[in-house]
């Protein structure tokens, strides 16, 4: 008699399959930023067994998508000099997650704030570590990073697998040979970055040449009272709100009309222009609406921008006024915008593949008057 093999359900066999196959083959092919924050919290998730359940996998999803704290953590983290732009996006990113997943409710408490703080360094530092070992150039040589506690010492994280690694932390640099490589260059670079003792030697200032002993008189902006015509082109938000930003700190932007797709993306390119001089930490969009607005999807997409200018440390703040009517754009400097029409006084282009769909100063304008003074 054949025997008969025992047939198990598949259905159990193949939830498994879609948990741990394709949910985790996603993870694994992603690339560059994204999987090295995912790789991060890898420990996180496997030592918890979240993947055990899709209602968690959905919960989950839904805080990261819908929850931001990337404001708080810029409030509370305070990072070391060698932490540079791209360290602290990623440092502050991590920790982000951290808070989504851990405190979805309330905030942690310091110690527990330090905590994700010095693994989320730690997980930057171990990536920096071996971009500046296969880069024959300083770049990535900062890596001793760091943080401040809450009693507001410097406490400086390093990975435990290299910490005591000197090819790690002291790599050799080596010029490539071959073309470009000048005779009798060296090719062993000095390995200390700064080697005690030495002293930069100082320049001494030229003197001052006849020509120079009169201070240059400084041209500042004026004010001005112009007309648009139809049709003009050669205006963009730059061209007119440039001259008029150094040293503002804050930005008042009042545009009733602030609802359809073009019209946000107006707001985008103005906040893009009020980035340029790197001085603007605030920015504040006063605009109206009626009953046919759809708040929803216009609250969504000034998030994502609210979002983008906090990674940078700008801060935007919408506020919604029904009554609102003149539009007018304030700066703590003391300048005063008006553009009669607002923000939208372009003309729609012929075709968006054609001159002018993206760069404004060569779209044709609507005719409008600006008033710039200063109050």
């Amino acid at each position: 008699m054949h025997r008969h093999r025992e047939h198990r359900d598949p259905a159990p066999q193949a939830a498994r399959s879609h948990l741990r196959g394709d949910r985790w083959r996603r993870c694994r092919e992603r690339r560059g930023a994204d999987r090295d924050r995912g790789l991060a919290l890898r420990v996180l998730w496997l030592g918890q067994e979240l993947f055990q359940t899709d209602y968690l996998a959905e919960a989950f999803h839904h805080q990261f998508k819908h929850s931001n704290r990337y404001e708080e953590v810029g409030k509370r983290i305070r990072l070391g000099q060698a932490i540079e732009g791209r360290d602290e996006k990623g440092i502050k990113k991590t920790v982000c997650a951290f808070l989504k997943i851990l405190h979805p409710n309330g905030a942690p408490t310091d110690g527990e704030f330090e905590d994700y703080v010095a693994y989320a360094i730690e997980c930057r530092r171990r990536v920096k570590e071996q971009m500046n070992k296969r880069k024959p150039d300083d770049e990535f040589a900062l890596i001793n990073l760091s943080y401040f506690n809450a009693d507001g010492g410097e406490i400086v994280v390093f990975c435990p697998e290299s910490k005591d690694a000197l090819a790690t932390q002291q790599p050799a640099r080596r010029r490539l040979g071959g073309l470009g490589a000048k005779a009798g260059a060296t090719q062993d670079l000095p390995t200390p970055l700064d080697p005690p003792g030495v002293k930069p030697t100082p320049i001494a200032p030229e003197a001052p040449s006849a020509q120079s002993s009169e201070p240059a008189a400084t041209v500042g902006p004026k004010e001005q009272h112009y007309t648009i015509t139809y049709g003009a082109i050669g205006y963009s938000y730059e061209s007119i709100l440039g001259p008029y930003l150094e040293g503002a700190k804050a930005v008042v932007i009042e545009d009733p009309y602030i609802r359809l797709p073009h019209q946000i993306t107006n707001v985008v390119r103005v906040c893009e222009t009020l980035l340029k001089p790197g001085t603007v930490k605030q920015i504040l969009l006063i605009t109206g609406y009626d009953h046919e607005t759809q708040l929803a999807d216009i609250t969504d997409k000034l998030e994502d921008l609210k979002q983008s200018l906090l990674e940078l440390d700008v801060v935007l703040e919408v506020k919604l006024n029904p009554n609102l009517h003149d539009r007018e754009i304030r700066i703590d400097n003391g300048w005063t915008i008006k553009i009669g029409r607002g923000l939208d006084f372009y003309q729609k282009p012929e075709s968006w593949y054609g001159v002018g769909a993206t760069d404004l100063s060569l779209r044709k304008c609507l005719e409008t008057k600006v008033d710039i003074f200063r109050v």
